[in-house]
């Protein structure tokens, strides 16, 4: 109820009628509703208690559960759901019509990150959490508060640490292959853009965003639907997260590499410990959450009998624009009120040409080389709380299916490889100096070089190339076409003011580690799980949380009696 206080609307009235009516309560949430950019919260909050006849006696709460952007109207506006809270049994002529017009309904029970099971075996033992991203640490926050015993390995350092071991690379281009932008405390996403959204409905959604708001997350990420907090605020969040794992009783071991299991070979085969760059672990349980990018840890698993899946991932470009002009393009006259604008777009293919949507697209922000291997080259993107810088900038990616990976159909790893030739082009086509080949989109279209500066805010610059060449054919059609269309959505977007930027192949991972739909527990393997996008079971910082923290709910209560 706190956060409804906080963050909602009562009266004196409906405060002194909570104090000594302890009746049971129900809490009802509201869609359909509309809210001006002038309209204050609490002035909407009010009207929608009004809209369903709810008087200042029956209100116990009421608060903002979900607000999105709605940029096709000018105007724009934000379209609310709403959250109220009311004494069971209440009716009233205005809720009975909103509950038969589908508009109202019982608002979602969250979940708990606090098992409600009792302790199985592995829960009372010794788990041990390979990687330390979103997955990873979610697992490891309920069986710690279940009390079980967690230790958290990751390859990378901390993030102080961290940090400073990144400026040999900006500098001077030196990567080190175990901390950069894609290993180290918090994983990937620690040099993301920091969005907390998800396109799955979970009750462990609710009670995930609010450990991040008690470690310094802002308060709107609890309804914000395009939820972002900056690279500076993960920043600022992790060191807070990670001390309330200790306090809960997670160890960490920072700059500790995976190199292998010690087995029981069962049958079923059983994790017994994990060999580590630092010396051999033993534990009761093992919950793998590598990341996307972790390939010599997929390799050393495979080798052992972990099973793999080649898998759909998601694959194309960055492209990059004057951020004033998405703005102008998007809100018009609301551009003050709601600050730079970002987009969401999508080109359903036709025929043989494939689909293509937008992906992590950066407000403000800039486009990054998210790399952990010498010679590749991969783009990314990522952006302050407060966006600003003056580009804008998205990933623009195709599905790519195994059937179109070379290969074999029996090497699970196919789509692996075809990620890295990809980069390992990119990484050439730019110089060989971490520069980004790059194309204007216009040119794209036309298939000729661009000429002139490339203006981009990636540090190590860009290079002209043709990427229209540089890209599988069926990429490049599919680009095409979309680009076409989403310069009748966005003016200006298709022309010599987006740049191109090669190439975006770590948006999602290609292989997934098979497991049980209830247990989660790897095929074959008895105390074994494998978690987030590294697993091939999420795609983004929330969607990774709440598989990690579901996984680690199961883990807990396996085999309890």
């Amino acid at each position: 109820m706190a956060a409804y206080v906080a963050s909602g609307v009562f009266s004196q009235a409906s405060r002194i009628m909570a104090q000594i009516s302890p009746e049971p309560l129900v809490t009802l949430r509201l869609t359909g509703l509309v809210q001006s950019l002038e309209e204050g919260d609490a002035e909407l909050l009010a009207r929608a208690a009004r809209r369903l006849g709810i008087g200042e006696l029956d209100l116990r709460g009421a608060r903002i559960a979900r607000r999105s952007v709605d940029a096709r109207r000018r105007p724009p506006c934000l379209p609310v759901q709403v959250d109220l809270v009311v004494r069971a049994g209440f009716q009233s002529r205005a809720l009975a019509r909103e509950e038969r017009s589908g508009y109202l309904r019982p608002a979602p029970i969250p979940g708990s990150l606090i098992p409600d099971q009792p302790a199985g075996p592995l829960g009372r033992g010794h788990i041990v959490v390979v990687g330390s991203g979103p997955a990873g640490v979610f697992a490891a926050l309920p069986l710690a508060l279940g009390g079980a015993s967690v230790t958290v390995l990751e390859r990378g350092a901390v993030l102080k640490e961290r940090h400073r071991r990144l400026v040999p690379f900006h500098r001077g281009r030196s990567l080190d292959p175990e901390t950069n932008l894609l290993f180290g405390e918090g994983g990937a996403g620690t040099y993301s853009d920091g969005k907390l959204y998800t396109r799955i409905d979970d009750p462990l959604e609710v009670p995930i965003l609010e450990e991040l708001v008690a470690c310094g997350a802002p308060a709107e990420i609890r309804f914000d639907a395009r939820a972002h907090i900056g690279t500076e605020g993960l920043h600022a969040l992790l060191p807070r997260l990670r001390q309330r794992l200790i306090d809960a009783g997670v160890t960490f071991a920072f700059d500790t590499r995976f190199e292998g299991l010690e087995l029981d070979e069962g049958p079923p085969r059983r994790v017994t410990g994990v060999r580590t760059s630092q010396g051999p672990l033993a534990c009761d349980g093992l919950i793998l959450a590598t990341g996307h990018s972790a390939r010599d840890t997929w390799r050393i698993l495979a080798r052992q009998g972990v099973p793999f899946e080649a898998k759909a991932f998601q694959f194309g470009v960055r492209i990059e624009h004057p951020q004033e002009m998405i703005t102008s393009a998007r809100y018009g006259s609301g551009a003050e009120l709601l600050g730079p604008a970002s987009y969401s777009l999508t080109c359903k293919g036709s025929g043989q040409t494939q689909s293509v949507h937008s992906f992590c697209m950066c407000p403000g922000g800039r486009v990054v080389a998210s790399v952990n291997e010498e010679r590749t080259l991969c783009t990314n993107g990522m952006s302050n709380a407060t966006h600003s810088s003056p580009w804008a900038n998205s990933g623009l990616v195709v599905t790519v299916n195994p059937d179109q990976f070379a290969g074999s159909a029996d090497d699970p790893f196919r789509g692996v490889h075809f990620q890295h030739e990809q980069e390992c082009a990119a990484f050439e086509a730019g110089g060989g100096t971490y520069a980004a080949p790059a194309q204007r989109a216009d040119d794209f279209l036309a298939g000729r070089l661009s000429t002139g500066e490339l203006k981009t805010s990636l540090i190590f610059g860009a290079q002209a190339a043709r990427l229209d060449e540089l890209l599988p054919d069926f990429v490049t059609l599919a680009l095409r076409q979309a680009l076409q269309r989403f310069e009748a959505q966005i003016p200006g977007y298709s022309g010599s003011d987006g740049l191109l930027l090669g190439v975006e192949s770590r948006s999602s991972g290609p292989i997934r580690i098979p497991r049980d739909r209830k247990t989660r527990l790897v095929r074959g393997f008895s105390n074994l799980q494998a978690v987030g996008e590294g697993a091939g079971w999420a795609g983004g910082i929330m969607s990774a949380a709440i598989d990690g923290a579901g996984a680690a709910l199961c883990l807990y209560c396996l085999g309890n009696s």
